[in-house]
């Protein structure tokens, strides 16, 4: 930008004024590259020489404070236009409106279009398609269909874009079969669904472990000549991975390879995980090295997805010499990590080394949460020192975390295992007072109570009213 400022003093030099269109493209070019005070000079710069700025301009301007975090500065700069006899247009308004939506602020977005349409101006196509894209990814989607009717009506017609963010929004809500519909009307109206498109139901319908379904659009995507892409092969390896078929996402992981595509550190990590939860470890260490080989170097997700299988294992010697390397890496553990740890021990009917790592993980400024504090419960609940675990739920209580039925349920199971089982029923009452609603769970566990205790009607009662519920008896009882 400093050979432009330099023309422009040459231009002025040679007594050669720069005209509205110099200003402005110099304008725009400050402001592509986000340099808003230069911008802003040279608009001072066109009024001082006479020269009444346009919309242009002022657009040019308003969007790069907007793109700089500077709302506030580009209301201001709006204020400025109206005061000089400007009309804001389409353009000025789908600036903020673009705003909005990039922050998920619906009420501003709403309010800024609401105003639009008070002062006459008339959306266009970006307007909507901001509108449309916003209300998608909420998951909001009737109100992203009240603005695609809104459109149509206008006369406007939806672009591929506008029927591939309505589709993500269905998938969102779960609902494929509108999604694979809307794709078919897409395809009606000239608009061949693209990598974005396939990439999006696939998301939908792997989300919906409807992993047949998905293989299904992946055959037919490529049998259209659409070339998957990295975006492709992770959703159906974390699909995969998720539906507890480690083996298949290999597969596809390595077909991604036979495709020049490079996996990355997501891609690993999902198949890590994907073989840690089938209790497969040598094929995730297998990766694991795979992945080091490749360049790749684990991440504290890498760490922790290792240190959690081990610790659910019992291995925590292991899962703390994982910790140590993650560390000294410059990895800090996060509250997941910990949770591990602290489950670990639990497991391993060690409930005082949970608590000191609970401590160390205060010390370290990590704040528990609900699952720690229920972790701790179980853990001396399974000690069957039940004093313990309320202990630990008044903790809980103190740091302002709510106990929820999967603390009752521990409770209620602690105290029955011991044949305690009016303080069983105390739990019960506690919980319902509390309107903290009881499940399955729940009712299994105080109607087995009952049976081994052989009061049989207080079980039967409870059996009843379990089913007016809704709750399915399992095959304990």
């Amino acid at each position: 930008m400093e050979d432009a400022r330099s023309f422009l003093l040459d231009m002025e030099k040679k007594e050669v004024f720069p005209d509205m269109v110099t200003y402005n493209t110099l304008i725009y070019a400050h402001c592509k590259e986000g340099n808003c005070e230069e911008a802003f000079e040279l608009l001072n710069s066109m009024k001082a020489k006479g020269l009444v700025p346009g919309n242009v301009a002022y657009n040019s301007i308003i969007n790069c404070l907007c793109k700089n975090g500077k709302v506030v500065e580009a209301k201001e700069i709006l204020g400025e236009m109206t005061r000089i006899g400007l009309n804001p247009d389409t353009s000025t308004y789908n600036i903020f409106l673009g705003e909005c939506c990039r922050k998920s602020s619906v009420r501003a977005a709403q309010q800024v279009f609401n105003e639009m349409l008070g002062h006459g101006i008339v959306p266009d196509l970006v307007s909507f398609s901001f509108l449309i894209g916003l209300f998608s990814r909420k998951g909001d989607i009737d109100q992203a269909f009240v603005y695609f009717r809104d459109m149509s009506n206008a006369g406007l017609a939806p672009d591929s874009v506008i029927y591939t963010m309505l589709i993500g929004g269905l998938c969102k809500n779960g609902n494929m079969l509108e999604a694979l519909k809307l794709r078919d009307e897409m395809t009606e109206q000239g608009f061949l669904p693209d990598v974005v498109t396939y990439n999006t139901l696939l998301n939908g319908m792997c989300k919906e472990k409807r992993l047949s379904e998905a293989d299904e659009l992946f055959n037919e995507m490529v049998e259209r000549g659409i070339s998957p892409d990295y975006y492709t092969y992770t959703t159906l390896i974390h699909g995969y991975c998720r539906d507890g078929n480690a083996d298949k996402a290999v597969d596809l992981f390595e077909m991604m390879i036979e495709r020049n595509l490079k996996p990355d550190i997501v891609t690993y990590n999902t198949l890590i995980d994907g073989f840690c939860k089938e209790g497969n470890m040598e094929k995730a260490n297998e990766l694991w090295g795979d992945m080091i080989s490749q360049g790749i170097f684990p991440n504290h997700i890498s760490y922790s997805i290792l240190i959690n299988r081990l610790c659910s294992k019992g291995h925590v010697r292991e899962a703390l010499s994982l910790w140590d390397e993650m560390v000294k890496k410059g990895m800090e553990p996060n509250i997941v990590t910990f949770n591990s740890v602290i489950k670990g021990y639990c497991r391993l009917g060690n409930a005082e080394k949970a608590d000191e790592f609970l401590n160390k993980m205060i010390e370290e400024g990590i704040i528990p949460d609900k699952i720690t504090y229920n972790t701790l419960i179980h853990g001396l609940a399974r000690e069957e020192n039940m004093d313990g675990a309320l202990a630990f739920v008044k903790k809980m209580e103190n740091k302002g975390l709510i106990p929820d039925v999967v603390t009752y349920n521990i409770l209620v199971h602690g105290f029955r295992v011991q044949g305690r089982m009016d303080e069983a029923i105390v739990m019960f009452r506690n919980m319902i007072e509390k309107d903290i609603k009881p499940d399955r769970s729940t009712y299994t566990s105080l109607i087995n109570g009952y049976v081994s205790k052989d009061n049989v009607k207080e079980a039967f009662r409870l059996h009843d009213e379990m089913l007016r519920k809704g709750f399915v008896p399992n095959d304990y009882f």
